[in-house]
């Protein structure tokens, strides 16, 4: 990082305006860093006689004067070693800054950035429960061990001060993920976040001038959401597993599909999230694990039909759970199998549930994209816009209807020849 070496000045002088009872004036220090000044008080005293304006000392060798010069050329030096370490572990000086340095103010600040990474990591695993989820910390404790080792393989370096935290670090530390550690896009982007996280920090507790992650531009992630066709969950539905563990996978999975409820937050369901409304019809309503948003979702008959099956069966909850889930490992290894039985060719993931339910069980059969948003507890309706993905079928029916609609209102006239 280039250090943008500041205009820095120190000066000493006597406060006339408060002269005490004795005659003696205050000596005042003066610190100015690019045309911006603060003062300070120096706790010294001294006779306007014994002064010396222009070079801002003490004159005479009396025992006094001898002993204010030497506190001041104490405070000069003092202020001097802060200014250097504060260009180098910052990049950047300020009046302010010094002054707090040379009164003990904010010494703290002079941190690195590995040892407020570990302290963003030991807040966030504080924070497990209440604000964040097992797995997020997991992402933060994954980004700092990147970045430490980073910082040595091209560094040879375990840490470095907030001074060398540039664009060009940054860049760096992307490259080194995608090429060294051979990661996808989404996964830089994924490690990348904590890092960010930790210098918008650092920038709130003044540890840097400038955000260096403000002219920073990330590979540009087109996300493609994989989904099954109606034929294919039908398909899926009607297909029978020799093992019971596999046909509750594949219930779990149709459970999955027509209600979008995530392998997280289908693992924390309750009997309690399920509620009946004054019509009789049932919802599902429960507060996402990822976001903290609220989902509502209607129990259709094919959801109801596997609530009754796994009412009293042995993959039913513990504690007030609905289901005993298996690992999320284990049934994706399930679907693979599933996926074969019922001849269906696609690489089956628990998301893709998911994304099925948002696709081809509501967007595609016309459930306004607002609606959708709520029941998949998105903070935002960009994030639903996301699964909006329209099958070439349901343009074709959208077609058709409109044809069907216009047909015979919109001639040409026939021009006579």
């Amino acid at each position: 990082m280039q250090n943008n070496r500041s205009t820095f000045s120190i000066l000493f002088y006597l406060n006339t305006s408060k002269t005490k009872k004795s005659g003696k004036c205050p000596v005042v220090g003066r610190i100015s860093v690019d045309g911006k000044n603060t003062a300070f008080s120096t706790g010294l005293e001294i006779y306007p006689t014994d002064w010396d304006a222009g070079l801002g000392v003490a004159v005479g060798k009396s025992k006094e004067s001898l002993e204010i010069n030497k506190k001041i050329e104490v405070c000069k030096s003092e202020l001097s070693g802060h200014y250097k370490t504060m260009l180098e572990n910052r990049g950047y000086v300020t009046a302010e800054a010094l002054k707090n340095a040379l009164q003990g103010v904010g010494t703290k600040q002079n941190s690195s950035v590995m040892r407020e990474f570990s302290d963003l990591v030991e807040e966030k695993s504080k924070s497990v429960g209440i604000l964040i989820t097992q797995s997020s910390l997991v992402k933060y404790q994954v980004a700092y061990r990147h970045f430490k080792e980073f910082l040595m393989e091209k560094y040879a370096v375990d840490d470095i001060p907030f001074g060398k935290m540039d664009l060009e670090m940054i860049e760096e530390f992307a490259l080194y993920m995608k090429i060294d550690l051979r990661m996808l896009p989404n996964t830089v982007r994924v490690n990348m976040k904590p890092l960010r996280t930790l210098v918008k920090r650092a920038f709130h507790k003044r540890l840097l001038r400038q955000d260096p992650f403000f002219d920073y531009k990330p590979e540009k992630i087109i996300g493609k959401r994989r989904w099954i066709s109606y034929d294919e969950l039908a398909r899926i539905m009607q297909v029978e597993m020799k093992n019971a563990t596999w046909n509750f996978t594949k219930d779990m999975f149709v459970f999955a599909c027509y209600t979008g409820i995530s392998y997280a937050d289908l693992y924390h369901l309750k009997h309690s999230d399920i509620l009946e409304q004054e019509d009789g019809s049932r919802i599902i309503m429960f507060k996402r694990q990822k976001t903290n948003v609220a989902s509502c979702i209607p129990v259709l008959p094919a959801v109801q039909a596997i609530l009754d099956k796994h009412r009293d069966s042995q993959f039913t909850g513990w504690g007030g759970k609905l289901f005993r889930m298996q690992t999320l490992t284990i049934m994706e290894k399930h679907l693979k199998e599933i996926a074969k039985a019922a001849k269906v060719d696609k690489c089956l993931t628990f998301h893709m549930g998911r994304h099925t339910f948002a696709t081809t069980v509501c967007l595609s059969q016309g459930v306004p994209i607002e609606t959708v948003s709520r029941m998949l507890g998105h903070a935002s309706i960009q994030t639903t816009q996301i699964y909006a993905e329209i099958t070439r079928t349901k343009i074709n029916e959208d077609m058709t209807k409109l044809e069907n609609r216009i047909e015979g209102k919109y001639k040409l006239a026939q021009i006579e020849s």
